[in-house]
């Protein structure tokens, strides 16, 4: 939920507390589910064209589109070129604003998406996936957010006041009533905002169905029910939205992957919820090709806490109940998992060994991770005069960016200055399995321990080992 700043007050907490408390259901044991797979994430995989199962490691770009005219993020050419150098990233989550999408009633800009298209080439210019993401905060500017154009904010007259934090925002009478107008769960005639919203996400899948570095769409960020939460509204309105907007994707582009997120209250802190299996319909099992990408902010943090002190092991303990409940929702809906955000302020005591535990649960589940943000300051890997922050050495660190196979595990052991790497090896995936081997671990390259090397690029830092039938299990150390 990228809190701004501390959660401090007593009243704060107990609101936040209450609805977390209206929301939690108990928490189930981890375990193999039907039809899990034995892989490192316990279910599917993110491929790329040549078959191979991807290991998503990038940033959220980025928060300056937001509030931006032109809804383009602070970005140049050099600063993608930038972000490769110094991260060895494979993926990035691109903001999208519906207010440019869409400015007007069934009007669509096509420069802007052609803007966006510009900024699209030069991450895939440069070996990225890319994810476009239609953004809303507080739902549109109207009523203090991003997202929603001022035609399809619908507030019957009710206000809302600039709030601190933001997020209580969400709680502003005008801001409620955008929302229940937008899923239609208020009495009362009006527009089908919701037809107007699923047609914008048809135009960007028309615009990008051939668009190679796209990865997929992301139908919205951090959906909010307005007066109907918890289950009621995920296995309700928002459910209806996303298989709308599923349906309507697939008219144009029957490729590229679809990304959903529960509700961001409750499942940012590992309560569970209610979404429920989507249809796609360029088939069932294997054909379809939905992604889940739940947001990760532990409520201690989101209240403002840094990793240490008793802070820390309710955050475990959050990380925990958030884990197993993304997994069992991931079974159900028989998707892949990616992170589709989680940071912090890098200044918070215990912040980095914070990031490290995320980076190695998300190993652990085979899950992508969209960090947020790349925006210069204090949540980034770099200042805003662009100096490395104390988070760029631990974001980057080697992974296997595309394996060949089903991967079974993988993992960065920073103290013994090994990556292991587990597969099965799978005639369909074409092309060898690619790890990123970051300067800053590997400076000659690294030695491969029970595998073939294939080549080895120290421009991109990509080391490619041969994939072969059955089992494959390497090591691999630096050289020299």
């Amino acid at each position: 939920m990228k809190s701004l700043g501390a959660w401090r007050t007593w009243a704060v907490g107990a609101v936040v507390l209450a609805v977390a408390a209206a929301l939690l259901v108990a928490v189930g044991p981890r375990g193999a589910g039907a039809g899990e797979a034995d892989t490192a994430s316990g279910h599917r995989w993110i491929t790329d064209r040549q078959g191979r199962a991807l290991v998503l490691r990038g940033l959220s770009t980025a928060s300056s589109a937001k509030q931006a005219a032109d809804g383009m993020p602070w970005i140049e050419e050099k600063d993608v070129a930038r972000e490769r150098r110094a991260l060895g990233t494979n993926f990035v989550r691109f903001l999208l604003q519906w207010r440019s999408v869409e400015p007007a009633p069934g009007t669509y800009d096509r420069a802007y998406l052609e803007r966006v298209a510009e900024r699209v080439r030069w991450y895939g210019e440069r070996g990225y996936h890319v994810l476009l993401d239609m953004h809303q905060d507080l739902y549109g500017p109207k009523v203090g957010g991003n997202g929603a154009p001022a035609w399809a904010t619908e507030t019957d007259g009710l206000t809302s006041a600039a709030t601190d934090p933001w997020e209580l925002g969400y709680a502003e009478p005008g801001t409620v009533r955008a929302f229940d107008r937008f899923w239609g769960t208020v009495e009362g005639g009006g527009r089908d905002l919701r037809g107007h919203y699923v047609g914008a996400l048809r135009e960007v899948a028309r615009f990008f169905a051939d668009d190679d570095t796209v990865i997929g769409y992301d139908l919205m960020n951090e959906p909010w029910g307005g007066s109907v939460q918890g289950p009621a509204f995920e296995a309700g309105p928002l459910a209806r939205l996303y298989q709308d907007g599923i349906d309507a994707v697939r008219t144009v582009d029957r490729d590229h992957w679809i990304f959903v997120e529960p509700s961001a209250i409750g499942a940012n802190w590992g309560f569970a919820n209610g979404l429920p299996r989507l249809d796609d319909p360029r088939g069932d099992g294997d054909a379809a090709r939905i992604a889940y990408a739940p947001h990760l902010y532990p409520l201690p943090m989101d209240l403002g806490d840094g990793y240490t002190g008793d802070a820390k092991g309710q955050v475990d303990a959050s990380l925990r109940s958030w884990r197993a409940q993304t997994e069992k929702t991931a079974r159900r809906l028989g998707a892949p998992v990616v992170i589709g955000e989680f940071g912090l302020d890098v200044g918070l005591p215990g912040a980095m060994e914070y990031v490290e535990k995320v980076q190695r649960m998300a190993d652990e589940m085979g899950a992508g991770i969209a960090y947020w943000s790349n925006d210069p300051g204090s949540w980034a890997p770099w200042d805003a005069d662009r100096k490395p922050t104390a988070l760029l050495p631990v974001l980057d660190r080697p992974y296997p960016r595309a394996v060949a196979g089903d991967p079974v595990a993988y993992r960065w052991d920073a103290r013994g200055r090994a990556l292991t790497v587990s597969w099965r090896g799978n005639r369909g995936a074409r092309g060898g399995t690619e790890v990123h081997l970051p300067a800053r671990h590997f400076p000659d390259g690294g030695r491969v321990t029970g595998g073939e090397q294939r080549s080895w690029d120290p421009k991109s830092r990509v080391l490619t080992v041969v994939s072969r039938p059955g089992t494959n299990s390497v090591r691999i150390t630096p050289r020299g």
